[in-house]
């Protein structure tokens, strides 16, 4: 079994992300912020992150560069989920370490792409 961390404050957006994982038979775990976010990504060391950008605490930029930076966590994939998807945005997200970016809205075959391609 995979498991899945998603990071979104949005709890709409992150039911939405948490019921599409469910289906496939994933294990999910939330959090609510980057900060907590970084924190769950050392402590459960998923297989993959779904990362918001924008966020309180520490935005999804923040935390992804963080994660992918750390030699704890930096082997797990993120990959950004945002509205934010202009071309400086996935850009800026590649910089920050990302894998990938999933624009928002999101179908399940999004979602599911990304987890065939990096896990």
């Amino acid at each position: 079994m995979k498991k899945i961390l998603v990071v979104e404050d949005d709890m709409v957006q992150q039911k939405h992300i948490c019921s599409v994982l469910a289906s496939c038979g994933v294990e999910v775990v939330v959090a609510n912020d980057g900060k907590q976010g970084l924190e769950k990504a050392k402590s459960e060391q998923p297989d993959l992150v779904f990362m918001d950008i924008v966020m309180p605490e520490m935005d999804g930029y923040s935390a992804c560069r963080q994660i992918t930076n750390d030699d704890e966590t930096k082997e797990i994939p993120v990959v950004i989920v945002s509205s934010k998807h202009e071309e400086a945005d996935k850009v800026w997200a590649q910089l920050q370490g990302a894998a990938a970016m999933v624009a928002k809205p999101f179908t399940e075959a999004d979602l599911m792409a990304q987890i065939e391609a990096l896990t």
